[in-house]
């Protein structure tokens, strides 16, 4: 009698080496599924709320000048007069919940993410 041989299936790739994750405090990003979590509870962020998170996380302790943001989040020219950061800090400060105070303000420079909560 001819003796079975068991079907292969595809192996599943690992996620712990090829998944690019963000961490600062109880705030994890995973850049790979575009997932936040704070605290292990899944946030639901708007695109710009997740670039700026993104980027401010990439540059822990760094300051982002205005000009930075508006240029590397909202590709807006650099002399664009608009108050569109501080709404969506404020937004993405609220969504965080208590981590939203890992964000911040440095008075008429900008914004950062705070490097000592890791």
């Amino acid at each position: 009698t001819p003796t079975a041989t068991p079907i292969s299936r595809p192996s599943r790739p690992s996620t712990t080496s090829s998944t690019r994750m963000l961490a600062c405090g109880p705030i994890e990003v995973d850049l790979d599924a575009c997932l936040i979590r704070v605290g292990g509870r899944e946030v639901s962020l708007a695109l710009l709320e997740f670039r700026l998170l993104v980027y401010l996380m990439k540059g822990q302790g760094r300051v982002r000048t205005r000009e930075q943001l508006l240029r590397h989040v909202w590709s807006y020219p650099v002399d664009s007069a608009t108050r569109t950061i501080e709404t969506h800090v404020k937004r993405l400060r609220a969504k965080l919940g208590d981590a939203g105070e890992l964000i911040e303000t440095v008075r008429s420079i900008g914004y950062r993410m705070r490097e000592d909560a890791r």
